[in-house]
């Protein structure tokens, strides 16, 4: 169980602030998970949830003291364009469940997803002090994938052909990163402020590195 002094009032980013949900963002909620474009990314069921699933999930998951939810705004006009997560939070191991849901089709793809979750990372690893952080994606969810990747998550595992869609199974990827991988890239990320630019070479060697080859078969 997250303990409630675990919640930020805020996490502000570039891009995006994360903020504690209120009741007033189920209206959101109802309109995401409705939306198969999000439900495809988001459930294993093949479809949308029900009005009545979403109101049990955003009281009991989102508003409820069982994982530490946050609301993605974006930071320029404060639009609500989603939702992220740490779960099952296990004191004594030092380890968590992350999840983001970028709600609005026409806020993908704009870097707001990688942000929260760097966002969310930075407070599991240097407020909470967890060691672990662990996620699940469907394998056809290569925009998530790439995301995940970039921020420091390693591919620890797949379920194959766990999820079944749009006519055939789907493998599901198991990704995590742990507290020593975070530390790592803040340094990196550190040297390279103060540093000069990289050259291509060293440029083109760290996008090889951060490629993931696209399963047989993907969750956001």
């Amino acid at each position: 169980m997250a303990h409630r002094g675990w919640f930020p009032d805020s996490i502000v980013g570039e891009l995006v602030v994360l903020r504690r949900h209120v009741p007033a963002n189920l209206s959101a909620f109802r309109r995401w998970y409705a939306d198969p474009q999000v439900a495809r990314l988001t459930r294993y069921q093949d479809g949308p949830m029900s009005w009545p699933e979403i109101e049990r999930f955003f009281h009991a998951r989102v508003l409820g003291q069982d994982s530490l939810a946050l609301a993605i705004h974006v930071r320029a006009t404060s639009r609500l364009i989603g939702t992220c997560a740490l779960s099952q939070l296990d004191g004594d191991n030092g380890s968590a469940l992350f999840h983001i849901t970028i709600g609005e089709p026409d806020a993908w793809g704009h870097g707001y997803g990688t942000e929260a979750t760097e966002l969310m990372l930075d407070h599991a690893f240097e407020r909470l002090q967890l060691h672990r952080i662990g996620l699940s994606v469907f394998a056809f969810n290569e925009r998530a994938i790439r995301s995940y990747v970039k921020v420091g998550f390693s591919v620890e595992g797949r379920a194959r052909e766990a999820v079944w869609r749009e006519g055939h199974y789907w493998d599901e990827l198991q990704m995590a990163i742990i507290d020593r991988d975070w530390k790592a890239r803040r340094g990196r990320s550190r040297l390279t402020t103060q540093d000069s630019e990289p050259s291509l070479a060293e440029a083109a060697q760290s996008a090889t590195h951060a490629s993931v080859a696209p399963a047989a078969g993907g969750k956001r």
